[in-house]
């Protein structure tokens, strides 16, 4: 059977200032929880003014505070970012807080441009470690050694579940080799979903964590009661990749009629390959669309990115994409 769960942006509109960000996203779980998601992730992103999730560790304790079952987690700790110790320390305490609901998802890229991460104090090869920090994250979350002289507290033995986050074959192997769940970044980047999970499932070794592999495949939905509004709804979205390739990341824009009115051609073909996977329109519509991306991947699981500008609409859309994937028997 397949999950269902959600990837929150926390995103910051032109109506709405990151308090307001930060609450809505709160409430999605809220209403997620209810609809049967089995998780909800935000992720790490800096100098972004349309994302409230930089302080991502924050942003999960936020949410996990206001619901009581759903799994909260990061999607992910950009671990070149951070003191391996410094994000056990960070998790292991929301584990003791929330217990048996914590997910540690950690990636290698820096979610954010080169100055920023000069401002981060991180060197811009340490992506190189990161197989290494991924081992000495888990170490740190594991019950300690009776001569281990440094624990991370109060984290040790809380054994937080760990997933590599990729969008190549990179990703793919390390979760391989290590027997950690696995989750790719199709929604951006949807060119190497395929060859990624048969990498993955192929070289697959079973762990203390794993017994075996599980693939979480993210994927844009947009759903509403019609494909002509659905598509309208996404046009949010294509503005935003739109303004990725401008240079001028900003507030999240409300829909536009026509979309073609906002990009040329060639950043028309950029946003579209990176939102090829993208499932838009009426429930009949999401139906087909999930029922197709599963058959193809195999997913274990599907993170929901649902990129809507307006609360109620997102809520709405989210409640569609629950109740279609029901009655599919995902």
């Amino acid at each position: 059977m397949t999950a269902l769960s959600i990837l929150d942006l926390v995103r910051v509109t032109q109506e709405t200032d990151a308090r307001g960000a930060l609450n809505n996203a709160r409430d999605v779980a809220v209403h997620a929880e209810a609809w049967g998601y089995r998780r909800i992730w935000v992720a790490e992103h800096h100098n972004m003014a349309g994302i409230a999730s930089a302080a991502t560790s924050v942003v999960v304790g936020h949410i996990a505070a206001g619901t009581k079952s759903i799994r909260v987690g990061a999607g992910g700790i950009m671990l070149p970012n951070h003191a391996p110790y410094v994000i056990a320390e960070q998790f292991g305490t929301l584990a003791q807080l929330f217990p048996g609901r914590i997910d540690l998802g950690v990636g290698r890229a820096p979610g954010t441009d080169q100055l920023t991460l000069r401002a981060l104090r991180r060197p811009p090869d340490a992506a190189e470690n990161f197989p290494q920090d991924v081992l000495e994250l888990q170490a740190f979350l594991a019950p300690a050694g009776p001569n281990q002289r440094i624990k991370a507290v109060p984290a040790y033995g809380t054994e937080v579940p760990l997933w590599i986050l990729g969008s190549s074959n990179f990703g793919a192997m390390l979760a391989a080799e290590l027997g950690l769940p696995y989750a790719f970044a199709s929604h951006f980047a949807p060119e190497l979903l395929l060859p990624a999970l048969q990498i993955y499932r192929s070289r697959f070794k079973p762990s203390e964590q794993l017994d075996r592999p599980h693939a979480m495949v993210g994927v844009n939905i947009i759903a509403a009661e019609s494909d002509a509004e659905a598509r309208r709804l996404a046009t949010t979205q294509q503005m935003s990749f739109t303004n990725i390739f401008r240079g001028a990341r900003g507030l999240s824009q409300p829909p536009i009629d026509d979309i073609e009115t906002y990009w040329s051609p060639a950043e028309k073909s950029q946003a579209m390959g990176m939102l090829a996977r993208s499932i838009v329109g009426s429930p009949d519509t999401v139906r087909s669309g999930i029922d197709a991306l599963v058959t193809e991947t195999g997913a274990d699981e599907l993170m929901i990115v649902s990129d809507i500008y307006d609360h109620t609409t997102r809520l709405r859309s989210l409640e569609i994409i629950a109740n279609v994937a029901g009655s599919a028997n995902l």
